[in-house]
């Protein structure tokens, strides 16, 4: 019983239905800090929920049965408060957060006197339930059109690229929370980088956006926990590019944190565009 229950506590306990996604935090007696091992299993949590149009979040805290009912409450409401900023803090978005609140005690169902403990530990927690957003009449009726705008690297290889082009590098796509590109994105970085060599007269700035966030802020890079991911993105690319021969005078690199989201999926909006500034005769 006793090696069921920690398979329990450290698998992530996502449940999915048609239109809600739900996950569980454990929590230690008395606190509302969450453990490594939980904030690991929200972070992975999180990351599955890359593809999914989210409706709405609500966060609901949960106590054993010890303790006055006051205390139970606030330090139920504390642990709900505490996912919804780890929530924020790895880019989601707190306007999808629509109810985060602490229910106070779950009564407790004694099947096994020695297994009350055991029991208490699986009380101690958070309820984090995604609702999917549910398509409008319009949205069923009409086919979305997605990436549409931008031109593609094509036109840097046969020279009709222009000042004021964008050129949005598709499917380079970044790791939830982070700065580097996914292993799947490296091949086409690279094959960028050669174009970019090849026609030295193109000049341009390179746009970092991210996911999830207000427009106002910009989401946390989780290897450095500063607030600054869409830059980070715009710089690695722009090392990238540096190391692979790009002249670093071609090149300037900017964060947009989340002005111009694309209303596709998330991992879209993790991206990096090449706004040219200026292009030259070729020698």
């Amino acid at each position: 019983m006793k090696r069921l229950l920690i398979i329990l506590l450290l698998i992530s306990n996502i449940a999915f239905s048609q239109d809600e996604i739900t996950h569980d935090v454990y929590f230690d007696t008395d606190k509302y800090d969450v453990p490594l091992t939980e904030e690991n299993r929200l972070l992975l949590f999180i990351s599955s929920l890359d593809d999914v149009d989210i409706g709405k979040i609500s966060i609901y805290g949960f106590c054993d049965d010890r303790g006055t009912d006051q205390y139970n409450l606030e330090l139920s409401q504390n642990r709900a408060d505490k996912i919804k900023e780890l929530f924020s803090g790895y880019g989601i978005d707190p306007t999808l957060i629509t109810n985060v609140n602490g229910k106070g005690e779950i009564l407790l169902k004694i099947l096994n006197e020695t297994e009350v403990h055991k029991i208490r530990g699986l009380n101690r927690k958070v309820e984090i339930i995604v609702s999917k957003k549910q398509p409008t009449e319009k949205e069923v009726t009409e086919e979305v059109v997605v990436n549409k705008g931008p031109i593609t690297t094509e036109a840097i290889e046969n020279g009709t690229v222009k000042k004021g082009d964008k050129i949005r590098l598709d499917k380079i796509y970044f790791k939830t929370s982070y700065s580097y590109v996914t292993s799947e994105s490296k091949k086409t970085l690279e094959k960028i980088a050669k174009l970019l060599v090849k026609h030295d007269n193109i000049y341009f700035t390179i746009q970092g956006h991210v996911c999830c966030t207000q427009m106002s802020r910009d989401a946390v890079d989780k290897k450095t926990r500063k607030r600054n991911l869409s830059v980070a993105r715009a710089k690695y690319i722009y090392n990238y590019l540096a190391k692979k021969g790009v002249d670093k005078k071609r090149m300037k690199y900017v964060g947009l944190r989340r002005k111009f989201p694309l209303g596709g999926p998330a991992k879209e909006d993790r991206r990096v565009e090449i706004l040219i500034t200026y292009v030259g005769k070729k020698s």
